[in-house]
């Protein structure tokens, strides 16, 4: 099946869309054969070489499903956790998914081609509230598990013990995080917390990573260091933190209708919307950044000259205009098209897919 023809095809689930109740949905950047993104929702989707996803249905279980055809098959249910998944990420280069649930605990799982089952690994996590996002770091060496507890984890292999073991981003976080993002050089980490703060810490591990190359957000980084803490004007709680490919800027999206994007060293820019929030940003290149949320449609903003502006809604489709809106007909239509999202490999793209509740995955053309 020529690959380029699912550029153009919304893909539905039909058992994820029976099960699924949340007000997720993500983004996944393509580079070559791979679609590589990951999620923070209820609702968790994960494309290894387009043709196995990675879906948790609102449960304690981890669906691997496979494409055959036009249709896709479940292969393997991973159900170690005890309570709600609340996010995946699969790292494209190992092949191994990394899962955290509402049970404080994650796990790292392999694929054992002998059994042609997936085996779990427990990681030490040290947490006494819930697990809330995982993201693996671009060289795939440690990930980085958030959670209630006002700490985030950095994950590493222990070979002297051979087990995952964690060291703990505390200070200054007050309140729950709720998203992250790590820089290209493997070492920044980005946090948006509850706390109406967005915050960019140093998870340098000795004997893990190599000593980075100084960049805008310093030179000398050792484990905890911040790098920057910055907020919105009004105070919303901040859903989405992206790198852009460079690693130079950060954007942030709020609870308060507002992306915010700072250069380091350089001030902040803030874009000011008249819709609803953006739950997920992902930057496509340096100078353009896509945003979805509850509004549920995919935008896009470019950077012109100095200033960053609104550039046009991606989602041109056609929508039918009702004779008579009702308070019960916008509600339900919300709960079917809750947006969220998050960016793969830092390269310039062409395509990028989204997915929601609805059941469907689309994938569009930039």
């Amino acid at each position: 099946e020529d690959p380029q023809s699912d550029f153009h095809v919304a893909r539905q689930w039909e058992d994820a869309r029976k099960t699924t109740y949340g007000h997720s949905i993500h983004f996944y950047q393509i580079k070559d054969s791979e679609v590589v993104g990951v999620n923070n929702g209820s609702f968790n989707i994960k494309i290894k070489l387009r043709y196995e996803v990675a879906v948790c249905p609102n449960n304690n279980e981890v669906h691997i499903y496979q494409k055959s055809g036009k249709s896709w098959n479940l292969i393997h249910a991973l159900a170690e956790h005890d309570k709600l998944v609340t996010s995946i990420d699969w790292a494209p280069e190992s092949n191994q998914l990394v899962t955290c649930s509402q049970d404080r605990n994650a796990y790292v799982w392999n694929f054992d081609s002998v059994t042609n089952k997936w085996k779990p690994t427990l990681v030490l996590l040290r947490m006494n509230r819930a697990a809330t996002f995982v993201r693996w770091s671009p060289h795939e060496n440690k990930f980085a598990v958030a959670s209630g507890a006002r700490c985030i984890a950095i994950c590493y292999f222990d070979d002297e013990n051979d087990w995952w073991n964690s060291k703990q981003l505390k200070k200054p976080i007050r309140s729950t995080v709720l998203s992250l993002d790590w820089h290209p050089n493997n070492v920044l980490l980005a946090a948006g917390c509850a706390d109406f703060k967005a915050r960019v810490f140093s998870a340098f591990i000795k004997g893990v990573d190599q000593k980075p190359p100084p960049s805008p957000w310093g030179d000398k980084l050792p484990f905890n260091t911040i790098c920057g803490e910055f907020s919105n004007e009004s105070g919303g709680w901040i859903h989405s933190v992206s790198f852009s490919p460079s690693g130079d800027a950060l954007a942030f999206s709020g609870h308060d209708s507002q992306i915010c994007i700072v250069y380091a060293g350089s001030g902040t820019q803030n874009i000011r919307i008249t819709g609803l929030p953006y739950l997920s940003l992902l930057w496509a290149t340096e100078e353009k950044l896509i945003a979805a949320g509850y509004d549920c449609v995919p935008v896009l903003f470019e950077k012109q000259g100095q200033q960053w502006e609104f550039s046009k809604v991606i989602d041109v489709g056609k929508k039918k205009v009702a004779a008579e809106a009702t308070a019960f007909n916008r509600f339900q239509e919300w709960d079917s098209k809750g947006i969220q999202s998050r960016e793969g490999p830092r390269h310039d793209i062409s395509h990028f897919s989204s997915s929601g509740i609805d059941g469907k995955l689309v994938i569009w053309a930039l």
